[in-house]
């Protein structure tokens, strides 16, 4: 499409005398549609950002670090280099106690080869379940900011949709008002068309 020059930016409102009824509620429903798009995007972005980064502080509140001890070796033989990565570690059975002093058992990664009763650092919930690492605050602003703008955009995906049907409606209603009126007066030229 050609650029036609500043005064085309709001042809569907201007005064002309072959503008049709049709014509004035398309333009309305395209403003309409817009704005509630638009509209519907942000704040549906804004309220998934909030409630992550609500979520998020709260883990990081509630969310505790505490020793867990190996109940057994784990597999493997110890590596001689003091700085291991994810890669080289193992699945270990741990237990700690919960907050309520009840005891616990589960698995985190571990050295390859480690004595049992070596201490580990877990993270559990308030009931002493394991959970990961609570993300910081610059991870949770990140990962809020990228769960909103993708709840924004697909909430704004309902109105937009739906704008375009109803506009495409409208497009073959008025297609077929023009083979109407078109068939009318098509025989008062006197000439065929087709």
């Amino acid at each position: 499409m050609a650029f036609r020059g500043p005064k085309v930016w709001l042809w569907r409102w201007r005064r002309n005398p072959l503008k049709r009824r049709a014509d004035a509620v398309e333009a309305w429903v395209v403003l309409g549609a817009w704005a509630v798009t638009v509209l519907a995007g942000v704040l549906a972005g804004l309220a998934a950002t909030q409630s992550v980064e609500h979520g998020l502080a709260r883990e990081r509140v509630e969310w505790r670090k505490v020793e867990a001890r190996l109940t057994e070796k784990a597999p493997g033989t110890a590596s001689k280099q003091s700085g291991t990565s994810s890669g080289d570690q193992v699945w270990g059975k741990v237990h700690w106690m919960a907050p309520n002093g009840s005891g616990h058992t589960g698995q985190v990664r571990v050295r390859p080869g480690s004595a049992a009763g070596t201490p580990v650092a877990v993270w559990t919930d308030p009931e002493g379940r394991l959970v990961t690492r609570p993300a910081t605050v610059s991870q949770a602003h990140l990962r809020a900011a990228l769960i909103g703008c993708l709840v924004g955009v697909s909430a704004a995906v309902v109105p937009f949709v739906g704008g375009r049907v109803l506009r495409g409606r409208m497009e073959s209603r008025r297609i077929d008002q023009w083979d109407t009126e078109w068939a009318r007066f098509d025989p008062l030229w006197g000439r065929k068309t087709s």
